[in-house]
């Protein structure tokens, strides 16, 4: 089983794409695989500006992008790019913080002619990491709703997508990582 760390990029507290990394972290949880969900708009403001790595909670996001074995980096798109949360963060990791990672980009937006700012303005920051970048997945906000109970739900949507992502993306998870059939 792999660990998998998900960054959520969005700086809103009602985020549709917090929603859409809780659901491919779920998806991947299913398949028997450690996640954990890192919002990274709960960091402090100021550490994060200045990139004050030394900063226990800085410090702390950082160790769990390094202890992941694959990612999930999630943003909202803005404007054709990701936010620029998702940006600060990015720039205070060490140069390979990706090196040889998985990483899986979804991203959520207001409009379908942001589809392409996945492959235009994201894949190159990753690639620059080191990050194995998978196919990534863009979904209207409009298309993310959360249930009273919390779960996720991808309205108007080929339910299998989700699970056909999470199973491509897996399998490029270290032959350690992969979880074994019961």
């Amino acid at each position: 089983m792999a660990t998998v760390l998900a960054l959520s990029g969005s700086p809103s507290p009602t985020s549709r794409t917090a929603l859409l990394a809780e659901h491919t972290a779920a998806t991947l949880r299913a398949r028997g695989h450690h996640t954990h969900v890192l919002a990274l708009r709960d960091l402090p403001t100021a550490p994060l500006l200045t990139a004050d790595t030394h900063h226990a909670p800085i410090a702390r996001a950082v160790s769990l992008v390094a202890e992941a074995e694959a990612l999930v980096v999630a943003t909202p798109i803005y404007k054709a790019a990701y936010s620029g949360l998702l940006k600060t963060f990015l720039d205070l990791l060490p140069r390979h913080a990706f090196a040889g990672k998985p990483v899986l980009p979804p991203a959520s937006g207001g409009s379908p002619a942001h589809v392409l700012a996945l492959d235009y303005a994201l894949r190159p920051v990753l690639t620059a990491l080191g990050a194995q970048v998978a196919q990534g997945r863009f979904v209207l906000d409009r298309h993310l709703t959360a249930a009273p109970d919390g779960a996720v739900t991808l309205d108007h949507d080929d339910e299998r997508q989700p699970a056909r992502i999470a199973d491509q993306f897996a399998h490029a998870f270290p032959s350690r990582a992969q979880p074994t059939a019961a």
